[in-house]
């Protein structure tokens, strides 16, 4: 155990890691924490894409996300944690990088209005190679220019959901650890695998019939979707790019019956979803 007269304004905690004791060094809240003012400002560097992009980190904050990327194939760089946290997330790797914080602290690097008592920061995977045999007899879908990270990640969700493994993504896509993504995904991000490729090279590549969601195509409550293809979404503003549109096999779309003028990406991969899995 570590010398405790060493600092007389430090205490410290003990904390249970599998089989393993460590003592992690806090703070007396009324004083300075355990992550120094460089610290904090690295952290909400992360919040922007091109510092995430050169440090290879992300941010992902909340219990349950962190949880779900904790027992997953990313890697974990550190958590930054209030009191009687940890316990809750059960073993951990001894590679990780602890801090135990105030609320103030959290607050000063979290995203969110109301942090959720814990923030990670986990490395950025190498982008993965699109390998068409692994989408052999399988649904994926294909996200053409989607822009907003809450509708992304809840499509992340989405695909989680309904057993959706791959999305792929064209490359102006809004980037998938965005935080606001990274939150609207509640940890599916951790179980979906995000490509990002050119689509219309890769339409060029495959023999996956495309299924293009469009306001004026067959109802898909009368669509045979069959066993494996790549559903595609456009752009919340513009749709479908032309490009794209004369490379679709099977225009669909969501029967309106009311007045609505158009439904939200997000719901309509929802809809999608199911209508395809009914069918399966």
């Amino acid at each position: 155990m570590p010398d405790l007269q060493a600092d007389t304004w430090m205490h410290y905690s003990r904390q249970i890691l599998g089989t393993k004791a460590v003592y992690l060094q806090v703070s007396n809240y009324g004083r300075e924490g355990m992550i120094s003012k460089s610290q904090i400002s690295f952290i909400k560097s992360l919040h922007q894409k091109k510092f995430r992009k050169e440090h290879r980190l992300f941010i992902v904050e909340g219990l349950k996300s962190v949880s779900e990327f904790i027992n997953s194939k990313f890697e974990i760089d550190s958590i930054y944690h209030i009191a009687d946290v940890m316990p809750k997330l059960g073993k951990l790797s001894h590679n990780i990088k602890l801090h135990l914080i105030s609320p103030d602290e959290l607050s000063k690097i979290s995203s969110l209005s109301a942090p959720q008592q814990l923030l990670a920061t986990i490395k950025i995977p190498n982008p993965e190679e699109l390998k068409i045999e692994l989408l052999e007899g399988n649904f994926v879908m294909a996200l053409d220019g989607i822009q907003d990270p809450g509708n992304f990640g809840t499509i992340i969700r989405t695909a989680d959901w309904f057993g959706i493994n791959y999305i792929i993504c064209s490359e102006d896509t809004v980037e998938a650890y965005n935080p606001k993504v990274v939150q609207a995904s509640m940890g599916s991000l951790a179980r979906v695998n995000i490509i990002y490729t050119d689509l219309k090279d890769l339409f060029v590549k495959t023999k996956f019939p495309v299924y293009g969601a469009l306001l004026n195509g067959q109802s898909i409550y009368k669509t045979t979707f069959g066993q494996e293809g790549i559903l595609l979404l456009g752009n919340e503003g513009k749709g479908i790019s032309a490009d794209l549109m004369k490379m679709i096999t099977f225009p669909v779309t969501i029967p309106r019956f009311g007045s609505a003028e158009s439904l939200n990406v997000a719901i309509s991969a929802s809809i999608f979803c199911s209508e395809i899995r009914r069918n399966c």
